[in-house]
């Protein structure tokens, strides 16, 4: 069981929880980061974080279903996105809130960065999920 929660003396979050709980005794898959190549190795959306975006979630969701969870049991991510302006931060995170990811909602946290592994990568996601 999963609880998640949203701090009401706090500033409410856009669309992610505060916290979550996760009851003990319950199995967790702790992803690594997904990326926006498909399944050949070449990269998807060059030069358009969205695109990526849309790709990194779906590798995520596959990664996710191979070890028995989705993207609905996401309990925590991190979203890392290459740039520093804040509209983009949010196009990325846009996707990210209308995929499923963490039905909840999840906690996460959403970074611009410098650069990522790949050549010409502008998105990655990290997350952790109960395997129910």
């Amino acid at each position: 069981m999963v609880r998640r929660t949203i701090v009401p003396t706090l500033f409410p979050p856009p669309g992610y929880a505060h916290a979550a709980v996760v009851e003990a005794g319950q199995r967790l898959a702790f992803m690594a980061g997904s990326v926006p190549l498909d399944a050949q190795g070449a990269l998807v959306g060059p030069g358009d974080p969205v695109a990526q975006a849309h790709q990194v979630v779906a590798n995520l969701d596959k990664a996710l279903r191979a070890v028995g969870s989705g993207l609905e049991h996401v309990v925590a991510s991190t979203v890392y996105v290459v740039g520093a302006d804040p509209a983009d931060l949010s196009r990325v995170w846009e996707v990210v809130r209308a995929s499923g990811l963490g039905e909840g909602p999840h906690t996460s946290t959403l970074l611009g960065v410098g650069c990522l592994g790949y050549t010409g990568q502008l998105v990655e996601v990290t997350a952790t999920a109960v395997v129910p």
